[in-house]
């Protein structure tokens, strides 16, 4: 079954629109030994087959059409000779891509290439470095109501090797755009290879940089340490369209859980200048049909086990797309804003964004987070919360909650002020345990006791469901335990939470 996608009404007055996109096929090889191949895609072994090869195709090409892009930058693309195979496939379904183009790095196992309706006008390969471990950019130029459009497809080094390689490719990249005309319109998009915000989560073995970024200090999406917002884009400055998602739907690749926004598209200032082609605002999607997902919820990749391909699957990364028009940008109108306190969340569902104002972030996971106000206030759990840091106090504005089995939590918020380090010992609780209270959910205990037996914690002779995020760090039933810290959480009735190795020992 086809999913068609209407993303944006299809006509502007006197105007012209294109969806741009962007799609990591996941090795798409042909079925010719070149000799540069991956090993476990060297024709008729592994079951890379033609039989295989076609499958891979077709899939490939259901999503392709899909998006339904004017513009399709691909990545991982082993030669020119896979990307006709797909383009080829796309026809005989109805999806006419006339143009294509390619880089042709030697002995390079993958390139990056583009599937386009509209006429290129030029195409040239950008060298990044000779080694193989860089990929080279493929520049697009084309010609929209007589103005000319730059865009540039990144496949940039992958996530295994360390950040110095992905600022070789953001530093050709910025030399190359920066001897652009001023006030051209370009696009950047691709596999970064980096989240949004690198800078902020940086693996500290990748950090060869001094925690310096391709992504965000060299093509300049952060300015004092703060990503670029549209409201604050300048010359020189580039916003990402992730921003525009809630912070929980900021992904497009799914590594065993660790979700990733890999694949961007980042613009200029003159995509909001309200000369040439703009961006359509908020028309930034992530493309996520339900056959793009396992039963599990993890995103259906090509399936290759047991060094055998099982001829199923699609991609480990989700389709981007946006749209642009020749029409002027149009700036979002501010929504109504209300200030108020957490214990207000509780009390009804948002009518309009709600400021909350020197509220303390006082327990952090990677992307998780509790906040509180007052010792006497209430907690609530943060979804997607990067950009908080334990231990300090911010002015927040949330647009979106929900409940997950029964727990409140903000799953959208923004940061408009960050009053920096904050005391926050006195704002764990510190009263009587009692479930049948709901206003102790998400608060945050420290230093109790109790024995645990068959996932209950007695404490004083009473039971407490507790549960450990880690599985295998449950103890053995009878063990006596010190939480030292642990949270009141909710899942369908209220339970301890304990998330971290370190927040509890046995004891004699």
């Amino acid at each position: 079954m086809r999913f068609l996608f209407l993303l944006f009404l299809p006509l502007f007055l006197n105007s012209t629109q294109l969806k741009i996109a962007s799609y990591n096929v996941e090795n798409l090889f042909d079925m010719v030994n070149n000799g540069s191949e991956y090993s476990e895609y060297k024709p008729n072994q592994h079951n890379w087959t033609r039989l295989s090869l076609n499958k891979k195709i077709k899939n490939i090409s259901e999503i392709i059409c899909d998006v339904n892009a004017d513009i399709i930058g691909l990545q991982e693309v082993e030669n020119i000779n896979a990307l006709k195979l797909l383009q080829k496939s796309l026809r005989s379904v109805g999806c006419y891509y006339k143009y294509l183009a390619i880089t042709h790095k030697k002995n390079s196992a993958i390139q990056v290439a583009v599937l386009s309706k509209l006429p290129i006008v030029s195409a040239k390969e950008i060298v990044v470095n000779r080694k193989l471990k860089y990929r080279n950019i493929l520049e697009l130029k084309y010609m929209v109501n007589n103005k000319p459009l730059f865009v540039f497809v990144n496949h940039w080094t992958s996530k295994h090797s360390a950040e110095s390689r992905r600022i070789v490719s953001a530093k050709v990249l910025k030399s190359r755009i920066e001897r652009l005309p001023k006030g051209t319109d370009y696009i950047l998009i691709g596999d970064f290879n980096s989240n949004y915000n690198e800078y902020k989560n940086m693996e500290p073995q990748l950090n060869d940089s001094h925690g310096k970024t391709g992504i965000n200090h060299i093509l300049k999406t952060i300015v004092d340490n703060k990503l670029v917002e549209k409201k604050d884009i300048g010359k020189n400055l580039h916003y990402n369209l992730w921003l525009e998602l809630p912070n929980f739907q900021r992904w497009s690749h799914n590594f065993y859980g660790s979700k990733q926004a890999l694949d961007s598209i980042i613009l200029p200032h003159s995509m909001f200048d309200g000369e040439g082609v703009d961006y359509v605002n908020e028309s930034f999607k992530v493309i996520k049909p339900p056959y793009l997902f396992t039963k599990k919820g993890y995103i259906n990749r090509w399936q290759y086990k047991n060094n055998r391909h099982l001829g199923k699957g699609y991609s480990d990364h989700l389709p981007i797309v946006a749209t642009f028009s020749t029409s002027a940008y149009k700036s979002s109108k501010p929504s109504f804003q209300e200030e108020g306190k957490i214990e207000d969340l509780y009390k009804k569902e948002l009518r309009a964004s709600l400021k909350l104002q020197n509220v303390k972030v006082i327990f952090k996971s990677k992307h998780h987070a509790i906040i509180k106000q007052s010792k006497d206030g209430r907690a609530i759990f943060v979804y997607g919360a990067d950009g908080l840091e334990q231990g300090r106090a911010y002015d927040i504005v949330v647009k979106k909650t929900k409940k997950y089995h029964g727990l409140h939590e903000i799953v959208n918020f923004s940061i408009v002020y960050d009053y920096g380090k904050s005391h926050i010992d006195g704002l764990f609780y510190k009263g009587k345990l009692d479930f049948s209270k709901r206003e102790l959910e998400n608060e945050v205990l420290k230093d109790i006791t109790g024995i645990y037996r068959n996932n209950r914690i007695f404490i004083e002779k009473k039971a407490y469901k507790i549960y450990f995020k880690n599985k295998n760090l449950r103890p053995k039933n009878g063990s006596k335990l010190k939480l030292h810290r642990v949270q009141i959480g909710y899942y369908d009735e209220m339970q301890l939470v304990v998330w971290f190795a370190e927040d509890f020992k046995k004891v004699e």
